[in-house]
């Protein structure tokens, strides 16, 4: 018991001690494009959720977790301001004839994504693509707005800007912004009172790019093209899954330092269940092999026959063997070996005619009650061994 407390607090000591030490370890910063309004890092959207109320003062904030569809169907409040900023969205045509009946109605929809699937870019005539060419001082293209009141100095970095669209229909689209080679990478659709914005660079509007003047400065005039209205959507359908872990060991694995010692542990556990049952199990003897004896065993019983020289009894038996053979096969009786045997016993069995008669001569010769010499021991003996050979 005492090694068992001692192993205990061995592993209790190294647990701790690590446990420490990953907690007052810098934390590498996570450059992950999640778009979730509760995350502080780079590209989370923390601060526009905080900073959103600044841009609209007067507007009611509602958070929306259902799909686009379901969202604009049953809100009922008028009018409004639909926001969706992610990564990827995917717009069906259920979506997308509800869009266009809410924004017909007045109200306004900012979609903010770099990948956009479904019927929407079909419908639009639109294509987003990317353009990776960095150029001097590790600054991308400048962006800007085409407004020149809005006008201003951008240049971004972490591939923040990057996107545009290669191709959209001129007769529908009003371009807002464009990239520096008049590539246009913010349009906006009007469709009766309403209006539908779309900008395929959603890292704008991330905590990375708010930080700084910039940044800051053109989000909140790219919002600015929203009119005021009481009340704002925040889209959280395609950032958040519909259904949270609600596994009771989400907390330890949701944190590298806690999955980490919940390892720890495990594989801690597993050596010593390991280790206790390799000292404690009885040691299993090792047991020889059983040997063939059966050839042994008849040497020593020929030897003991060979030894007392009784042929008389060694032909005996040879010649019970043989008739108990002959009655088990074929149904012969053999108390009286007649002619009639004889005859039956050629017939039926495979022998050979004049084996089987000298066979039953010896036979009849044993019984008689004569001494057997060592050659007729010999004779009877082949005569039998033949007999089953040719039976067979």
């Amino acid at each position: 018991m005492s090694g068992f407390r001692r192993y205990i607090i061995g592993i209790s000591v190294l647990l701790v001690f690590y446990l420490v030490a990953q907690y007052f370890k810098p934390k590498p910063t996570d450059w992950a494009p999640t778009f979730i309004q509760e995350d502080k890092i780079p590209f989370g959207t923390y601060l526009l959720k905080e900073q959103v109320t600044e841009i609209f003062p007067n507007a009611k904030l509602i958070v929306a977790q259902t799909e686009i569809y379901s969202t604009l169907k049953n809100q009922h409040k008028m009018p409004f301001n639909y926001l969706i900023l992610a990564k990827k969205i995917k717009v069906g045509s259920l979506d997308y004839k509800q869009m266009v009946k809410s924004m017909q109605a007045g109200n306004q929809i900012f979609i903010a994504a770099s990948e956009i699937e479904g019927v929407l870019l079909r419908q639009l005539k639109l294509k987003i693509v990317s353009d990776l060419q960095i150029i001097e001082n590790n600054k991308r293209d400048a962006i800007n707005f085409v407004n020149p009141l809005l006008k201003g100095d951008y240049h971004f970095e972490k591939n923040i800007s990057e996107h545009y669209f290669s191709r959209l229909d001129s007769s529908r689209a009003i371009v807002l912004g464009e990239k520096q080679h008049r590539q246009a990478n913010f349009v906006k659709y009007q469709f009766g009172k309403g209006a539908l914005y779309i900008l395929p660079n959603p890292k704008l509007l991330t905590n990375y790019s708010l930080l700084k003047k910039d940044g800051a400065d053109y989000a909140s005039k790219a919002l600015s093209h929203l009119p005021k209205t009481e009340y704002l959507i925040l889209d959280e359908y395609f950032t958040k899954p519909p259904y949270q872990n609600q596994s009771i060991l989400r907390v330890l694995f949701e944190y590298d330092q806690l999955r980490w010692a919940y390892c720890i542990s495990i594989f801690s556990l597993i050596a010593f269940v390991l280790f206790e049952v390799k000292r404690r199990q009885r040691i299993i003897p090792i047991q020889d092999r059983l040997k063939n004896t059966t050839v042994e065993f008849a040497e020593v019983v020929g030897s003991v026959y060979y030894q007392q020289r009784n042929n008389n009894d060694i032909a005996a038996k040879k010649v019970t063997y043989v008739l108990e053979y002959i009655r088990t096969k074929y149904r012969l009786k053999t108390t009286e070996l007649t002619l009639e045997f004889k005859n039956a016993l050629i017939n039926i069995s495979g022998a050979e005619a004049d084996l089987i008669d000298e066979l039953l001569q010896e036979i009849t010769y044993l019984k008689a009650g004569n001494n057997v010499s060592d050659p007729q021991l010999i004779r009877i003996n082949k005569l039998i061994e033949q007999f089953y050979k040719q039976d067979q």
